[in-house]
């Protein structure tokens, strides 16, 4: 009997899922519950037997859209339901689609609905939390690889990335920067700066639609060499310009990445280019850093008021955004260049 996981959280979440799928494929079908955008970052997994879109916001909103959601799994006869997203809407979407065994975290808010409760380990990675789901409580620490993403861009993603590079692919290595996050403290201030201080790397900038004034600004500060017209400057804008997947493909391609704690980072890890996440009012302890090879992350450790909100407020609750206004460029680009010697040595 196939098996059922639900996710309808935050892209990152969806990302870190894939080790929880990965565990229950090799078991049988699997099939999994997703938000229109978690859908397309799913695409061509070869875990996933069949993505099921649930617009909770949207064409799918409110208990009219769950109870047509729970009648079409009630037809599939699934023998669990994960709960990767613990919320009580997901607890009743799988009980009302008649899924006798539940099987979520003890401090999900739908955990009375469960009828297996795995402990939430604080101090695990989230994929790891995600995958004992499957696992169980008692089994022993996986390796890393089992723990590391997957994500499967395809030939679509291939050709949009190749129109999108042209010339700029032929001039050696490049790393990626992505400036944005739906968070405000989460977004350090400085990628312009690293970006003109690094004169001899080039960088491509990815995000959404909401970022380009961040790509434009980082453009600005590190232009391409005065002369004739030839080959593009040294940073490509690539915000707005890609699907969800062919920025995990772009940045697949990448010597490393430099992000906020943010999607991009879960992204980076689905494809293993080795990550150097900058943490500011959250911490790597709270489960979601990089799990890409050679990753890294960084932060001020000293700083008394850190972490102070379990995602990122919008403003600093104490008015100084010191976590990431102090966080020096000198310090990244001497992280970035440790990251790149593998690359520019060999």
């Amino acid at each position: 009997m196939p098996a059922l996981v639900i996710q309808t959280s935050f892209l990152g979440d969806t990302v870190l899922t894939t080790p929880l799928i990965a565990e229950l494929a090799s078991r049988g079908p699997v099939d999994v519950v997703v938000t229109p955008v978690g859908a397309t970052i799913l695409r061509g997994h070869p875990a996933v037997r069949s993505l099921i879109v649930y617009d909770k916001r949207g064409t799918d909103a409110g208990i009219g859209g769950l109870r047509r959601l729970a009648r079409r799994l009630r037809g599939e006869r699934y023998e669990a339901a994960y709960l990767a997203q613990g919320s009580l809407r997901s607890a009743v979407l799988a009980r009302a689609a008649g899924i006798a065994r539940r099987v979520g975290f003890d401090t999900s808010a739908g955990r009375i609905l469960y009828t297996e409760r795995i402990h939430y380990r604080r101090d695990a990675h989230h994929a790891e939390r995600l995958w004992r789901l499957a696992a169980g409580d008692d089994a022993p620490a996986p390796a890393a690889d089992v723990l590391r993403p997957r994500l499967y861009p395809g030939a679509d993603e291939r050709t949009a990335v190749d129109a999108l590079l042209g010339d700029f692919a032929c001039g050696g290595p490049l790393v990626g920067l992505a400036p944005g996050s739906i968070w405000g403290t989460k977004r350090w201030p400085h990628f312009a700066a690293l970006a003109a201080g690094l004169a001899e790397v080039r960088f491509v900038v990815i995000g959404s639609a909401d970022d380009t004034a961040l790509a434009q600004a980082i453009i600005a500060a590190a232009p391409g060499p005065p002369g004739p017209p030839g080959p593009p400057g040294r940073v490509l804008d690539a915000t707005g310009r890609l699907s969800l997947l062919a920025s995990a493909e772009l940045i697949g391609r990448c010597a490393a990445l430099v992000a906020n704690d943010s999607a991009p980072t879960h992204l980076a890890s689905g494809v293993g280019t080795p990550t150097l996440t900058l943490f500011g009012p959250t911490v790597p302890g709270f489960g979601f850093g990089p799990l890409a090879p050679r990753s890294e992350s960084i932060g001020l450790e000293q700083l008394a008021c850190r972490p102070c909100h379990p995602h990122g407020p919008m403003t600093c609750p104490l008015g100084h955004f010191l976590c990431m206004r102090s966080l020096e460029p000198s310090r990244v680009m001497t992280r970035l260049r440790n990251l790149l010697v593998p690359i520019t040595t060999s």
